[in-house]
């Protein structure tokens, strides 16, 4: 799909809906991905917040956000997204809000919307709700110690999933498939984003405005204290998982499925592995060839199946 709004990074707005002296962790990919994400949309949003890292945004009386926050249990945030829109609706129908649509916007980690709030999700998809999702995925639960969640990929290690001797491979079981799970329930869109390719990231935000109901976004959120990385290797990191054929760029407009980038040529994913401590067992201090290849054949067998398809063309600048 041809890209309409941003075309360089000049294009993106100059406005920061974030301002500094934020409490979350140096490095945060998800704080990355939120703040582009918010500069896409605007700052005319109420962001509805499921327990995870970026309540941390919000501790009472500080914030660096400049747009409205609401605070909810893991599991409910859906639930309170349904509220704050039919609160605006009616505001609106009698005359008392002011010009401009205000978005909702449910921001959650992955173990919200993988595991303890997809109850709820559900039936907020099922009710067609018109409400933006934004899951900021470091692929485990990140604020309370980094343990497994149903995002932790195969080979991970975790709080949960040790190297011990009955696990010397970390977490035994691939990552569950958010983005079909949404795509199987028929919302308009549904998208895939990466912090590192934010012009990629904008465009999906502006395309997904132009419908109504619900609308998913997945960042992969590198997280330099779980995944045992050294902070300024968040973006390289973000990069490097879609270079590895490991994170796809894509999107589903009403269920159709294309990737709107595509490698020109793939590079192993031992360069995007063996960069993290959370797989440093895959290396050291005896190589695992065995789970390196099943887990580079999981990504071969994804590309292999999603081609031919739509999208770019392979090596097309996002």
């Amino acid at each position: 799909m041809k890209r309409e709004r941003y075309k360089s990074l000049r294009t993106l707005p100059r406005e920061e809906p974030l301002g500094p002296g934020g409490p979350l962790c140096a490095g945060c990919g998800g704080l990355l991905a939120l703040r582009l994400f918010h500069k896409a949309l605007g700052g005319n949003a109420v962001f509805v917040n499921a327990a995870g890292c970026c309540t941390l945004l919000a501790t009472y009386p500080f914030t660096p956000l400049r747009s409205s926050w609401i605070y909810t249990a893991m599991a409910s945030a859906p639930a309170g997204a349904q509220g704050v829109r039919d609160a605006l609706d009616i505001l609106a129908e009698k005359g008392k809000l002011g010009a401009g649509d205000r978005k909702v916007v449910v921001l959650t980690g992955d173990g919200a919307a993988q595991d303890i709030g997809l109850q709820s999700t559900m039936a907020a998809i099922h009710r067609g709700l018109d409400f933006y999702y934004l899951c900021y995925d470091n692929e485990a639960y990140g604020n309370t110690g980094f343990q497994t969640s149903a995002s932790t990929p195969y080979g991970s290690r975790t709080a949960t999933c040790p190297i011990a001797p009955l696990s010397p491979r970390g977490n035994p079981a691939p990552r569950r498939d958010l983005f079909e799970i949404w795509r199987a329930q028929k919302p308009p869109y549904v998208a895939t984003l990466s912090a590192a390719y934010p012009l990629d990231l904008a465009e999906k935000v502006f395309r997904a405005s132009k419908f109504a109901g619900p609308k998913l976004f997945i960042a992969l959120a590198p997280c330099p204290p779980g995944w045992d990385v050294d902070s300024e290797w968040a973006v390289e990191l973000a990069r490097l998982a879609v270079e590895t054929g490991i994170w796809p760029l894509k999107e589903a407009v009403h269920g159709e499925v294309s990737h709107t980038f595509v490698p020109r040529r793939f590079k192993p994913v031992e360069q995007y592995l063996s960069l993290q401590g959370r797989f440093r067992h895959l290396f050291e201090p005896k190589r695992d060839d065995a789970a390196i290849a099943l887990i580079q054949g999981a990504v071969d067998e994804y590309w292999k199946a999603a081609r031919p398809g739509g999208g770019r063309a392979p090596g097309e600048t996002p």
